[in-house]
């Protein structure tokens, strides 16, 4: 089952998200998302665990539980959504998407 976890605390790492876990059952993959310009936590991360009944206990415990200071959240991952494709227009391109904007 794959888990999602927010309000992280920006100095949690990889490590540290699956050590939190690991009590629960076998944790097949820890991941915090990091941004992809800063290099920095972005508050949220992903766990994978092999046994669905272990993910749930684990889910019911640590849910609204208190890490560094902050009270995490911490529910079953939904499968990512197709995102439609950004509509509407950019100050810096006509409305046929060239870039020949007249002022």
């Amino acid at each position: 089952m794959n888990i999602y976890v927010s309000n992280l605390s920006f100095n949690i790492q990889d490590e540290d998200l699956r050590e939190f876990f690991t009590p629960y059952g076998n944790v097949t993959s820890s991941k915090v998302i990091m941004d992809k310009f800063t290099g920095k936590s972005k508050g949220f991360g992903f766990v994978e665990m092999s046994d669905d009944e272990a993910a749930r206990k684990a889910i019911a415990e640590l849910d609204n539980g208190s890490v560094e200071g902050r009270t995490i959240r911490v529910m079953e991952a939904r499968p990512k959504e197709d995102r439609p494709a950004r509509s509407g227009s950019s100050p810096f391109r006509d409305n046929n998407g060239s870039g020949n904007r007249r002022w």
